[in-house]
């Protein structure tokens, strides 16, 4: 699972917002790079759907019911096929090629939510676009990145108390 953990926030990280304003990295080179990293065909045809399922996910992750639908439609046409060997039975996810990372990151998504319920969340700076995977064993992280958001956050928390010292 693993891997396809880090589809799953490669694939809703990949817009993020860079000096304020919204970006897109799952465009040109970049998509491509991306895709060609977790053994995609980097077609346009596939950037579309991971870009659809990008914003479904960023949907259902913040809570909006009616996404589930549109994840439903997304997943259309995907199955899971019993492969039998001498150790088991082993689950083969099918798609077709292009649509095959964004069904992907969507199984990725049931697995995290599924073993670790609450624990894939949006960064908690309302001006990031991020999302984390709290691995923590008190599962209290809050922010994609200590290094920028938690500090960017800390800082603005110390300067409010502040002002509010001194006015009051």
């Amino acid at each position: 699972m693993a891997h396809d953990e880090d589809l799953l926030l490669a694939l809703l990280n990949s817009a993020p917002v860079v000096d304020g304003e919204p970006t897109d990295t799952l465009t040109g080179d970049a998509g491509r790079d991306m895709a060609d990293r977790f053994d995609g065909t980097g077609s346009a045809a596939e950037l579309d759907d991971l870009r659809r399922m990008r914003d479904v996910l960023h949907d259902v992750v913040r809570g909006d019911d009616g996404a589930v639908s549109r994840l439903d439609a997304l997943l259309a046409g995907a199955t899971r096929v019993p492969q039998t060997t001498a150790t088991g039975i082993h689950w083969q996810l099918r798609a077709p090629a292009d649509r095959m990372l964004a069904v992907r990151a969507a199984e990725a998504w049931s697995d995290v939510t599924g073993q670790l319920p609450g624990r894939l969340r949006p960064c908690a700076n309302d001006e990031c676009n991020l999302f984390l995977i709290d691995h923590s064993r008190p599962g209290t992280a809050k922010w994609c990145s200590m290094a920028t958001c938690g500090n960017r956050m800390k800082v603005r928390a110390h300067s409010q108390r502040k002002r509010a010292a001194v006015s009051a």
